[in-house]
């Protein structure tokens, strides 16, 4: 079987940590060339930017674009226009109106378009969907703290508009939830904490539901010291009473020995062939007038903004425990 050609857009730590070694050791893809302004990857053509690449290598077939979320919808446009199948780091856009654009232009040039929600193929994510199938689930506790300084140093563009600040982990969480748990989740509130300087938020509590009746509460901070914490707890009732969790990438279900979560072969690319992605976020995946920065307030204040027919209570206030 010939390897898939691709190159990639934007050289930062995601791209050097996981897709680079990921698509080194795969044997379905080949990486021929990197676009990123500021790194350069040996051993490859570099160019500054899409467009060059592309002008350099007109028939490429694929790229995974692994640039900041504040410029990947009009990368992404320029590779479906151009006719290349292209992997979305996440979050797939700012908004959920750039991801649809981009669905809708990559249906029409018939291409795939694949988001990488990598933490779904975590190991223990398919047997927990199985085992929570036919269950009740009444409550869901999400507790995702881990520390920016660790996991993006020095990266400014998290805290600029459209960097989505804490839900850039907290998307993982609520990638795992949106596969495992029975029904569709509905955010009803949000209390967001703004470091004084930053245009997205540090910290966050949501609280949603589920339509299968499960009340579901997150706890999202990214100032978080020490261990990271990535815990979903989920408890219920069938025929008998029953609950499991996910503690630091371990699944614990009742009556089975603990499941690892983590899995080397991460973001997408082992997941399927070029030919075959699809995705589009669900309809509570943070939303656009959070992602284009309209929730700038300095100080302690509440509203309520309209979704559709339902109202959402938004809370946020200043978080004087870190500056950008």
């Amino acid at each position: 079987m010939s390897r898939t050609r691709l190159a990639i857009v934007g050289l930062g730590k995601i791209a050097r940590d996981q897709h680079v070694p990921s698509l080194m050791a795969s044997p379905a893809f080949e990486l021929v060339a990197v676009a990123s302004p500021h790194s350069r990857l040996p051993g490859v053509p570099n160019y500054a930017d899409l467009a060059a690449l592309l002008k350099a290598v007109p028939d490429l077939p694929a790229v995974a674009l692994c640039t900041t979320p504040q410029v990947r919808f009009e990368t992404a446009r320029m590779a479906l226009e151009q006719g290349c199948h292209v992997l979305l780091e996440k979050p797939p856009g700012m908004t959920t109106s750039e991801v649809q654009v981009l669905e809708d232009l990559a249906r029409s040039r018939e291409v795939a378009l694949y988001a990488s929600w990598h933490s779904r193929y975590a190991n223990g994510v398919e047997p927990a969907r199985a085992w929570l199938q036919g269950r009740q689930v009444r409550r869901v506790e999400v507790v995702w703290k881990e520390d920016v300084r660790v996991w993006h140093p020095g990266q400014r563009w998290i805290w600029k508009a459209g960097g989505l600040g804490v839900f850039d982990p907290g998307i993982n969480a609520l990638s795992i939830l949106s596969r495992i748990l029975p029904g569709d989740l509905l955010l009803h509130s949000a209390e967001l904490f703004f470091p004084g300087n930053c245009e997205t938020p540090i910290a966050a509590q949501l609280q949603l539901t589920s339509t299968a009746g499960a009340a579901v509460h997150m706890a999202l901070d990214f100032l978080h010291t020490g261990s990271a914490h990535w815990n979903i707890d989920r408890s219920g009732s069938s025929t008998a009473a029953a609950s499991c969790s996910w503690m630091a990438g371990r699944w614990r279900l009742p009556g089975r020995a603990n499941m690892r979560g983590c899995t080397s072969t991460s973001r997408g690319w082992c997941a399927s062939g070029a030919a075959t992605w699809i995705s589009r976020p669900s309809a509570w995946w943070p939303t656009p007038s959070c992602a284009a920065g309209a929730w700038k307030w300095r100080r302690s204040t509440s509203n309520r903004r309209q979704e559709g027919s339902r109202a959402v209570d938004l809370v946020t206030s200043a978080d004087s425990r870190f500056r950008c």
